[in-house]
């Protein structure tokens, strides 16, 4: 990995970031779209509360640079993107709930239900992940139909019952939420809880490019080896990282009794595994010769990340 290729990645992120923020200020805005009625001041102040001002936008980054390996437009990846990060800043509003995490802190400031209520975080939840299903299926995204609909299909499998939801569900059945402690399968838990919507972000492009199959595997192969890689540096965080710098409670999965990597491989045996998996993605990637550069220091990234 050169100091070229690094700039040249923090840069885009930075960029992607700054234009990710625009557009969902944009389309958090209080203008009506046709067909709605209203849209409620306290609704929308909570949904831009969790929605805008911090984070990498890590997920819509996935999706402009897969896109870009197609030479697929700016715009309309970043609107894939913003319907992507809608996904999952709902996912974060739900998941710091008394009922779920019970969570006070989230990228330093107070969680939503803790600003706000219960009733208006869910309701802000429910609002983000009904606006990416709004905006995945904008003519803009893409002029054939068959590909939004695909777009569409692939982010309702990340983030549903078999994807996100059914990942979450697993992972409170494993603390024991609902009886007995039920045995929990690590790697699965990661696929469906955070891997899927990581996963999902690379195979945007190649469905936005219309990519052969070969190159569809070859994003979704780069994409289950980052997702895996981005839950086992999670884990790691939990237990070494600082609170400050993450902007949220550190120790919480000991203190939920959770089944991790680290506690199933061990620290040592945890970074081991992140090197394997970043062997993978870079081999993955070896199809788009330099043109998976960038995505490539994505998976370094998101492995040797601090917060």
């Amino acid at each position: 990995m050169t100091t070229a290729t690094i700039a040249d990645f923090s840069k885009r992120l930075d960029e992607t970031a700054e234009d990710t923020e625009a557009l969902l200020a944009k389309l958090l805005s209080d203008v009506l779209l046709p067909d709605e009625i209203a849209r409620p001041k306290r609704l929308m102040d909570a949904m831009r509360y969790s929605s805008l001002g911090g984070g990498k936008r890590l997920r819509p980054f996935l999706v402009v640079e897969s896109s870009a390996v197609f030479g697929v437009g700016r715009e309309a990846a970043l609107l894939a993107g913003a319907a992507l990060e809608c996904i999952h800043c709902y996912s974060l509003i739900h998941d710091d709930l008394p009922a779920m995490d019970n969570s006070d802190l989230r990228r330093g400031r107070p969680t939503l239900h803790k600003k706000t209520d219960d009733a208006t975080a869910i309701l802000a939840g429910d609002g983000l992940l009904t606006l990416a299903f709004d905006i995945i299926t904008r003519d803009q995204i893409h002029k054939d139909p068959t590909v939004r609909l695909l777009l569409t299909r692939a982010l309702a499998r990340a983030s549903g019952l078999g994807g996100m939801v059914g990942g979450q569900m697993l992972d409170l059945a494993g603390e024991g939420r609902f009886g007995d402690r039920e045995p929990v399968d690590v790697a699965r838990v990661q696929q469906m809880k955070t891997g899927a919507l990581l996963r999902y972000g690379c195979i945007a492009g190649a469905i936005l490019g219309q990519s052969t199959p070969k190159e569809h595997q070859a994003l979704d192969d780069y994409g289950r080896a980052l997702g895996e890689a981005f839950q086992i540096a999670d884990d790691l965080l939990d237990v070494e990282g600082d609170a400050a710098a993450l902007g949220k409670q550190t120790g919480q999965d000991a203190a939920l009794g959770k089944t991790t990597f680290v506690t199933q491989l061990g620290i040592d045996g945890a970074k081991q595994r992140v090197r394997d998996l970043l062997a993978r993605a870079d081999s993955a990637l070896s199809i788009f010769g330099a043109k998976g550069d960038v995505l490539r220091a994505a998976a370094h990234f998101v492995a040797e990340r601090k917060s």
